[in-house]
Order: C-alpha cells, then structure tokens, then sequence
C-alpha cells in the first residue's frame, strides 16, 4: 500500500478512496521528486500524507541500513502542514513546496546537530542554516533529517563512533560509498526524496554510482561552498575543490534540485546573478563524446571498464560522436598528483602538528605509490599553496580548449562497484581493495571523481548496468565549466533512452 490517507471529516470517504487509488496508481516511495511534487500540486496527495509514508518506511527500513541518523519529526510535521495550508489557498509557486528530503549530516542546519562523525563535537548544534540548505527549506522543502556520515568527511565509507556503520540496500555487507553514503543509501532504499551532500574527492559521485543514483558535483562559484561542518561559517572564495550538490533517483531531480541551490555567496549578489547556460544539445546523437583513455598504471574494474565500452558503442549507434581522447597534454598521473596535493591541503588543514606528524609516517609505510603527493600537501607552505594554484589554472585552461571540440568526458565514477565494509580503526593509509583480484590502494577511489574536482568543473555520475553479482555500475559525464546543464541534460537523455534508476530488491512494497 502506498500511504494510509488521514481521514480528514471534511474529505467523503468516497473522494479518499478515489483519490488515494489514483495516487497509488500514479506514484511510489520511488518516484521522482519532479513526480511527487505534480502530484501535490495536482492535489493527488498532501504533503502530510506523503511525509506520514516516507516516515512509516523510514521506521520499516532503517534500522537495518542506518542512513538517517537525526530525524526531524516535529519540524518535518510543521513544514508539510505550512505546504498542505500553501496549497490549499492556491499557493504552489515554491519549487520544492511539500517534498520531504534529507540532507547530509554535516549541513548545518539551526537547531540540529552537525557532528561530521566526531566524538569531540558529537554534541554540536548548529546556530544557524547554511545558504544552501536555507535555499532548499525556502522553496518549500519537508526536511525529514539528517543522513550518516564518515568521521571528518574523510572516506568512501559512511561509518563513526557516534552513529555507527550505515549499510548499502543492495547489499547490506557492502557499503553504499562515502561521504555522503546516508544520502546514498536512504534514496536507494526509497526513504527520501532527494538529497543534498558534498564532494571533494567523489563524494557525491561514488555513493551514488554505489548505489545505482545520479549525483551532481556543480561547477565551482555555481554554489556556495560554505554551511558545512568542519568549515568556515562565511562566504570563503579562496577554498576550492570542496562543493555542494545534489543525489536523486532522476537526472531531472539534479537539475530541478541545482535550480534551487545556485546563485552568488553572500556579498557577490549585489551585482553577480548567475546565468547558467543551457544543455549543448537535446538528443544524443549531437553530442560529442570523448572517453577518457585507460591508464596503464590504474587498475580499473573489468564490468567499469566493460561498462564504459558499452555505453560508448550504444552512443556510436545512435548516431554520435564518440572517440577516445584526452586533452593535448594531459596525463593523469601527474595530474592527479597535483589533485592529490592540493586536496591534503584543505582536508587536513585543521590537523594540529601531532596529527599531521602521525599521519605523515603512516602515509610513508602504506602501499599508496600517491602518497608522496599527498605528503608534499600536508608539508606545504603558502607559497607552494600559490603554486599548485596557478597549476591549477593552467589545467582549466587545457580544459577550456578542449570542450570547444568536446562537449563530454566520459569515465568511471570510480574504479570499483560497492566493495565491502571495512573498520573504521585500521589505518586508512595501509587499507587496499581488490581490483580484478589483485590488491589496490585505497586512495585509488579518488583518482577519476578528481578529475573534475581538481578544475571545479561539473561531473554527473549516472547508473549504467549492475555486475554479475546485481551490484549497481556508475560513470560520469565530465561537462565544461559552468555547464552544469550540459552533463546533467546527457545523463537525462540516457535514463530516457535506455533506462535510469531500479529500486534494489526488498524495498519495494
């Protein structure tokens, strides 16, 4: 049964059941956000109704996956009885009025908790929202709570002391990737209608690609960066790689949920306005496609790799243009090396020099042949800070150049499907992965998702196909800079050609 309708005295029982069959009829705890919400504007159901089933579901399935670990049941009430009031004078002008959502625990949100899985600051409450979850809330949204997280958003795993280990609904050995791996696992197992996470290095791309979702990380300066613990609780500019954006069952719910989030920070919008451009092209068959070329050095799994040949010969047949090739230049060890050293930098900036010391020896002893990177950004000075900036800068700039002829990069969202748990306590310098059963670096996981977060471009990753086991197989479409339309409109148009997001098994009702 979809929902149990609240009996209303003034609603015939005659008009609920007719209504309450048209809406089963219509909609799920599956459906789309962009569908939920026609079918509270058209009156199908209430936003009351609607939150009462995701919440009956939240209780039903939680507590095996984990994913929502502060709930926000009162205020959720309050804010779909305001949508319900809204729409009952003819007031549905707000984008997200009446849908319920979660939001990644680390968003700060006035008057809930945004621990991003410390002990220290297991007790924290914020005092106030941040501009993108302000943005959301203001256009009517229902926050239902708040998705689990790794401790210090710092891992492909969503697992702390505080909240424990959040499991993946295809496969509860397995985790459904990380940070944002609450928001992953709670709109796979149909507990949520949309999410909004984080991404500095896959973030929102791996738990989505884990779990068979879209995820969008939007270019740099189209959304504020700041409204997230650990961080700076102003507008901040000079941090970059770390975004925030969306995770949905649909590749229109990226663009409907980017439609909310974008616009300038605080003190840029007395005369910055932010204009995104549309998609390139509206059928497959005009885009050009280049494919990123394999790497001889970076082991990538054989169904990601298979998957990815797939894709590119499906496209071939429909007419467009499709080619591996990279950017004159460009080879994606040194670039990733940059990458890596920028990203020790920002992540690991609040490590006083106790824990930088430990960390460094630990990265020193572990099997990373990356490490050295990432120690040259912890060990780095404001000058060196400069310089990996203007490398940086000279990355855009062959980016630039090369989406004049290209208007996607395709590669794997990462370079395997959901792997299995492991514990938070081991040393995450010294932790591996099988790769086509043989032993691969952690820290290999952000290798493509930092393609582009190194450039600040947009990446939307996409479900395409699920493994021999019937575990979900993500890509990503890299789009140019500041055409978040673009990629997102791609991944649209292959969820319209060939299929998009399939609920995992148990979870449907």
């Amino acid at each position: 049964m979809l929902y149990e309708t609240v009996l209303r005295p003034s609603i015939p029982a005659s008009r609920r059941i007719r209504r309450e069959i048209h809406a089963m009829a219509t909609i799920d705890a599956f459906s789309s956000a962009s569908n939920l919400l026609a079918a509270l504007r058209q009156r199908q159901i209430s936003a009351s109704e609607l939150l009462e089933h995701y919440q009956k579901r939240i209780a039903s399935y939680n507590p095996q996956l984990n994913a929502i670990v502060i709930p926000n049941e009162e205020q959720a009430r309050q804010q779909a009885s305001a949508a319900d009031e809204a729409y009952a004078h003819g007031e549905s002008s707000l984008a997200l009025q009446g849908l319920p959502l979660t939001f990644k625990e680390c968003i700060e949100v006035a008057g809930l908790r945004a621990t991003s899985g410390l002990p220290q600051t297991a007790q924290y409450v914020s005092t106030q929202t941040g501009p993108v979850a302000q943005r959301i809330l203001a256009a009517g949204a229902v926050l239902m709570g708040k998705t689990n997280v790794p401790p210090h958003m710092s891992d492909w795993q969503a697992d702390n002391l505080i909240f424990g280990r959040t499991n993946n609904p295809w496969d509860l050995t397995r985790t459904p990737g990380g940070s944002s791996g609450g928001s992953s696992a709670a709109l796979a197992a149909g507990l949520s209608a949309l999410e909004l996470g984080t991404d500095i290095a896959g973030s929102i791309r791996i738990p989505a690609a884990f779990c068979g979702l879209y995820g969008h990380r939007p270019s740099d300066t189209a959304v504020p960066r700041y409204g997230r613990k650990p961080g700076i609780p102003l507008p901040n500019p000079a941090l970059v790689l770390g975004v925030q954006g969306p995770l949905a069952r649909s590749a229109s719910d990226l663009q409907l949920a980017l439609d909310v989030m974008a616009g300038p920070i605080i003190g840029e919008d007395v005369a910055w306005q932010l204009n995104l451009p549309p998609a390139r092209h509206s059928t497959l068959r005009d885009f050009r496609v280049a494919v990123l070329p394999a790497a001889a050095w970076l082991p990538v799994d054989d169904e990601l790799s298979s998957a990815l040949d797939d894709l590119a010969n499906r496209l071939r047949q429909l007419g467009a243009t499709v080619q591996e090739v990279q950017p004159e230049g460009f080879e994606l060890r040194k670039y990733t090396e940059g990458y890596l050293n920028m990203l020790s930098i920002f992540m690991y900036a609040d490590l006083n020099e106790e824990e930088r010391s430990a960390l460094i020896s630990a990265m020193q002893h572990g099997p990373n042949p990356l490490a050295p990177a990432q120690i040259a950004g912890l060990r780095a000075s404001a000058a060196q800070l400069i310089a990996l900036h203007a490398l940086r800068e000279q990355y855009r700039d062959m980016f630039r150049s090369f989406f004049k002829d290209w208007d996607i990069l395709l590669s794997p969202a990462t370079i395997v499907p959901a792997f299995e748990h492991q514990d938070i306590d081991s040393a995450t310098p010294s932790r591996t992965l099988k790769v086509n059963g043989k032993p691969t670096p952690y820290e290999f996981l952000a290798i493509h998702p930092g393609i582009a977060s190194f450039i600040g471009h947009p990446a939307t990753a996409f479900p395409w196909g699920r493994t021999r086991q019937g575990l979900p197989l993500g890509l990503q479409a890299i789009g140019p800079y500041l055409e978040d339309r673009s990629s997102i409109a791609f991944a649209g148009l292959l969820e319209q050609e060939f299929g998009g997001f399939v609920a995992p098994a148990g979870y449907v009702e």
